[in-house]
Parts: structure tokens; C-alpha cells; sequence
């Protein structure tokens, strides 16, 4: 079994795929590598786009807070290095990425609660610290929100693992490592 993991490209993909591969090339100008190695299944890239794009009561900026958590916790890289970018592209500064990517925010406490309530959740397999919780829900977060958090806690953690496999190329400029005695 050879455990090198190519990028297929539209020509390696079914035609479902090969239409996803179109439409992030015109929405994104090009296709990112995780999502290419999705599609090594005629199913997973649909099946994850949808999940990934689906209603939450998240805002833009809460998804890369649990993003970017979540993405350190499981040591990923390719996500790190693709959630940063996404993070500054919502209005994050180097150093507030840094800080979500430990899990904390100094400059926003609802930042901060879902922060470490996402890091808690990833760290714990999802048995919650009580703690946590309660600076989540004192924060003015909803069970709602709990809910549509865990659910994008899974959903990070499925391209983490992908990509922790696979070990595809990181296509985007890469993250810096994080180092606690900065922040």
C-alpha cells in the first residue's frame, strides 16, 4: 500500500466533483489541496462543503475563533495556515490570531469564552470542563450556539485528521508556530 497521498486533479474526479473543482476555481481562484484530496471520494467534498457552509448561528469571526482553536489543539498545520489567512481576511490582527490559536482573546470576552470553550472541547473529546460552560453561557452565548459550536468543532476536526493523514502540501502562505512566550 503506497501511503503518499496524491492531489487529484479535475481530470482524477467524478463529474459531481469535477463541477466543485469549477466552482472554487471561480470563487476562490484556485483549488485548495485539502479540498482536492477530499475529492479522492465521489461523496466527501460535497458531503463537507455542505457541512462546512451550512446556517449557524455563528458570525463569520466566531467560525474562525473555533477554527483557529481547534486547528492548534489537533496541531494542524494546512487548517493553522488556511484559518489565519481567513482569519485576516475577517479582521484579525497577527496577534489576536496568535491568542485564538492558544485559545483565549484579550480584546473580546465573548471571543474569549468561545475560544476556550472550543480548545476545551477539542482537548476533552467533548466532556466539557463545567468552566467552561459557564464562562461560554455568562458570555451571552446560547445553548443554540453550544450546539452549532460542537458542530463546527467536528466539522474542523474532519479536515485536521484528513490533512494530519494525508499530509498534503499546505497551499497557503504558512502559519507561524505558535509560541506562548510571545503572547
Amino acid at each position: 500500500m503506497n501511503t503518499t497521498f496524491n492531489i487529484p486533479t479535475k481530470e482524477d474526479v467524478n463529474s459531481t466533483n469535477q463541477a466543485i473543482f469549477d466552482n472554487l476555481n471561480k470563487t476562490l481562484g484556485f483549488v485548495p489541496n485539502l479540498y482536492a484530496t477530499y475529492a479522492h471520494s465521489d461523496t466527501a467534498l460535497e458531503n463537507y462543503l455542505n457541512f462546512a457552509n451550512a446556517k449557524t448561528s455563528l458570525s463569520a469571526k466566531e467560525k474562525e475563533v473555533v477554527n483557529l482553536a481547534v486547528s492548534e489543539v489537533n496541531n494542524c498545520i494546512y487548517c493553522l495556515s488556511a484559518h489565519t489567512a481567513i482569519a485576516k481576511m475577517n479582521g484579525f490582527n497577527d496577534q489576536q490570531i496568535l491568542e485564538l490559536r492558544a485559545g483565549f482573546s484579550s480584546i473580546n470576552s465573548k471571543f474569549d469564552a468561545l475560544a476556550k470553550l472550543a480548545k476545551n472541547i477539542t482537548e476533552n473529546r467533548g466532556k466539557t470542563d463545567t468552566e467552561a460552560l459557564e464562562l461560554f453561557f455568562n458570555a451571552g452565548y446560547t445553548t443554540g450556539n453550544l450546539i452549532d459550536t460542537i458542530a463546527l468543532v467536528g466539522e474542523k476536526t474532519i479536515s485536521n485528521y484528513i490533512h494530519s493523514t494525508t499530509q498534503v502540501p499546505v497551499d497557503f502562505p504558512l502559519a507561524q508556530p505558535l509560541e506562548l512566550e510571545t503572547l
